[in-house]
């Protein structure tokens, strides 16, 4: 975990004190359910909660009884036996060092994701105000980044609110698909500890128990979680490159905030570039890179082995702490987004209203002109002013101007009739329509 791209609330679930304060809960809690059932003594359970709810875990000298055992769980049982004292002999009965692992690593994800969730729900509501704040602010639309027909900045934002509200169900599903607990033991047959331990533990870590574990919890729930997370983080990157050619100097219809005193370039003192969202597009990047070691991680041999313990220790607080880092990020963007609609309705002009030929086209052929024949009309009007563009950056011809001049055109249409296909309130009729659907509440 990277300092710069990280926030302490995510940080603090993937500390080595937060890891074995979660290994002593459950080992606590299994104690419980054990001595209910008379396996182990309840004073011993006791004593051992008493002793270790209140200890402070010694990341150092676990580290150091590593060092001589190889073998983390070992060392913190050790570690744990010097606070509790003899009672901590019946601690870890009947259970293998995976049930402990796998269920402190879904404890840790399912809390990740109740942040992450936290996370879009701050990125939706800043989506939301936007979106109204600009619903009938007319911009132009673009495919394949040329001049195609107007839409309303408003509607782009609605548009990712749209996305992030199926992200954040996404995460929803994501973290009940990993919110399991195991404790059945080696090789998961419970032969040497109850079912009913597992149960006990999973209701007191707010899981549920895992219906079937070979010796590990299955790691396409895992595979999921990640390929879920890295599913946010594209979505975080399609907003993100928006901006960045939103905030082109040649489009400039919006930019990130420019707070007093920022510098853009250390050469080039007039600098404003978008280096939030260029940084948001890179993380995004690491993001989705660790959903593939995630789906390498589901085939392991037989009923276990420890070749996702490696991945796992890294991808699990790397990508949920860069993904929410990249998610409270985007909400201040958003939140402090510069829009700027004169420069909006500008480059809408540029053109010289080439982005209304799609209604010349369809008025021509419902006066019986075929579609073939239409096109061709219209196109070689609209080349006209597309040369034009092309020479001064600016057309200095008009569209409408060339229509209302083609006897092919004024033949089937009138003057009056080709002057209403100009009128930008036909694109944006139906936006309240959009929003209703998108902002149900």
């Amino acid at each position: 975990m990277i300092p710069r791209y990280s926030r302490p609330e995510m940080t603090e679930i993937w500390t080595p004190e937060t890891r074995f304060r979660i290994w002593f809960e459950i080992e606590a809690h299994a104690m419980d359910a054990l001595a209910e059932i008379g396996v182990v003594p309840k004073e011993a359970a006791k004593v051992v909660w008493e002793k270790g709810r209140h200890a402070s875990f010694d990341v150092e000298r676990i580290d150091e009884i590593e060092r001589t055992t190889k073998h983390d769980v070992i060392a913190f049982l050790t570690h744990l036996a010097e606070i509790a004292g003899p009672e901590a002999r019946f601690v870890h009965q009947g259970m293998t060092s995976s049930d402990v692992l796998d269920t402190c690593f879904n404890v840790q994800l399912t809390r990740a994701a109740d942040l992450l969730i936290a996370d879009v729900d701050a990125l939706l509501a800043a989506l939301k105000r936007r979106a109204f704040e600009y619903k009938d602010t007319v911009c132009i639309g673009r495919s394949h980044g040329i001049h195609a027909e107007p839409v309303t900045f408003g509607l782009k934002m609605a548009e990712a609110y749209a996305e992030f509200s199926r992200c954040r169900k996404r995460l929803v599903d994501a973290r009940e698909e990993v919110a399991t607990c195991a404790i059945s033991g080696a090789v998961g047959t419970f032969a040497n500890i109850d079912p009913r331990v597992e149960e006990h533990v999973a209701r007191a870590m707010g899981l549920q128990a895992e219906p079937v574990s070979t010796q590990v919890i299955p790691r396409d729930r895992h595979a999921m979680f990640f390929a879920t997370l890295g599913v946010v983080a594209s979505s975080i990157e399609r907003l993100a490159i928006e901006v960045r050619h939103l905030q082109r100097t040649e489009v400039l219809e919006a930019e990130e905030y420019f707070s007093p005193g920022q510098k853009g370039s250390s050469a080039m003192p007039h600098k404003r570039n978008p280096v939030l969202t260029e940084n948001l597009t890179g993380l995004a990047r690491m993001v989705r890179s660790y959903a593939m070691p995630a789906m390498e991680n589901v085939a392991l041999w037989h009923e276990r082995d420890i070749s996702h313990s490696s991945v796992e220790r890294m991808i699990g607080p790397d990508a949920t702490v860069t993904l929410d880092f990249a998610l409270a990020r985007l909400t201040g963007v958003i939140d402090k987004l510069l829009v700027y609609p004169e420069r909006m309705l500008q480059n809408m002009d540029r053109l010289g209203g080439l982005v209304h030929s799609q209604r010349i086209l369809l008025a021509l052929t419902q006066a019986g002109v075929s579609r073939e024949d239409a096109y061709r009309i219209v196109q070689r009007n609209a080349m006209k002013v597309w040369h034009s563009y092309q020479l001064a950056g600016r057309a200095d011809i008009d569209f409408m101007t060339e229509l209302l001049v083609d006897p092919e055109v004024t033949a089937v249409l009138s003057e009056d009739q080709i002057r209403e296909k100009f009128d930008l309130g036909y694109h944006t009729k139906h936006v309240d329509t959009i929003f209703a659907r998108v902002f149900k509440d």
